[in-house]
């Protein structure tokens, strides 16, 4: 039986001293965290646990990520990210995924797109014990 995946996911987040940079606000770094954390909670959500990533000796490799800064985000209030399925290979190994950061009131900080891969030969995904593509 096919599973059906959520193509809107989102998921939320407190600003902490750790997140902040040396003026105080998001660091780039926590972006690509928070990012990172929603595309694997999506991930696990629809039936890629990190037991079936392990059982299969595959993970995701992202390709290629950009990002597009509009308004800085600061501690105190939550940021909300949201992930989108922005395309899919007919596959499903070869994915998009299209990120919005949003403030505590619903207004765009950050867009964020990521290219990747998910499979199970030895062609992209990153073996888990040899560390090779």
């Amino acid at each position: 039986k096919k599973k059906k995946i959520n193509i809107m996911y989102f998921k939320e987040f407190d600003i902490r001293w750790s997140d902040l940079d040396a003026n105080r606000h998001l660091a780039n770094s926590a972006y690509i965290n928070f990012m990172s954390h929603t595309r694997m909670g999506f991930l696990i959500e629809n039936g890629f646990t990190q037991r079936e990533l392990a059982k299969n000796n595959i993970g995701p490799v992202v390709f290629y990520e950009h990002m597009y800064y509009f308004k800085e985000a600061f501690p105190g209030k939550p940021v909300k990210v949201s992930l989108e399925v922005g395309g899919l290979s007919e596959d499903g190994m070869f994915f998009e995924f299209l990120h919005n950061f949003y403030d505590a009131n619903g207004k765009k900080l950050c867009k964020l797109r990521n290219d990747g891969r998910l499979d199970r030969s030895k062609n992209a995904s990153i073996n888990r014990f040899t560390r090779k593509f």
